[in-house]
């Protein structure tokens, strides 16, 4: 524990630039957004679990050095950007589906996709983003000395992920809060069209980025 009270400017800015992370608006809060809005809680809540759970997948890659590895190997980041960028393009192709029918999915039962679909989509977002790897790649090098002792990585990763579920799934619970969910009926096809431009901005980025 001295060890980490040595550290802790480094361990706070490292709880910072994650914070900073999930905050900000990107696939996976318009993911849980849209499962929110347009399936229900029960949906919103199971692809917040998936995005969490694919996040704490790279926590333990990078808390294992195996990001690092990983971000040496070009050709492994470049298969998983496409597909990544390809799964954002059918997300806004679902959501401009949604914008341009006249009928209300909320009225005829939408939400048909099984939760584990909906989980595995969340898990999907978050994993193939290249981005999450070199977050946290950033989380535990700005945090952690290079003799750090597993202790202090359990603290650096357990701290980031308690963060981003409550992050997650705050989005999920307030995306379906009855006044969200009027606001989204009475601007239904507007909202999904807003959801397709940006879930097409997103992929197109993630196909073109460098």
């Amino acid at each position: 524990m001295s060890e980490i009270l040595a550290h802790w400017p480094q361990v706070m800015a490292a709880y910072l630039v994650y914070l900073v992370a999930v905050l900000s608006p990107g696939p996976a809060t318009m993911a849980i957004a849209s499962a929110s809005l347009g399936q229900g809680r029960r949906h919103g809540l199971t692809i917040a679990a998936g995005i969490f759970c694919g996040s704490m997948t790279w926590a333990i890659a990078a808390s294992l050095g195996l990001a690092a590895i990983l971000s040496q190997y070009a050709q492994a980041l470049i298969l998983m950007r496409i597909l990544g960028g390809l799964y954002l393009l059918y997300l806004a192709w679902r959501a401009f589906r949604s914008a341009a029918s006249s009928i209300d999915p909320m009225s005829v039962g939408k939400a048909t996709a099984g939760l584990r679909r909906t989980f595995l989509m969340g898990y999907a977002i978050h994993l193939t983003n290249p981005k999450a790897i070199f977050a946290w790649l950033a989380i535990i090098s700005l945090g952690l000395p290079a003799d750090a002792t597993p202790l202090a990585v359990a603290i650096i990763v357990s701290g980031c992920l308690v963060t981003g579920f409550i992050v997650f799934m705050g989005y999920a619970l307030l995306f379906s809060t009855p006044g969200a969910l009027r606001v989204y009926r009475s601007a239904r096809r507007y909202i999904d069209g807003t959801l397709a431009v940006l879930f097409t901005f997103a992929g197109v980025k993630l196909l073109t980025f460098r």
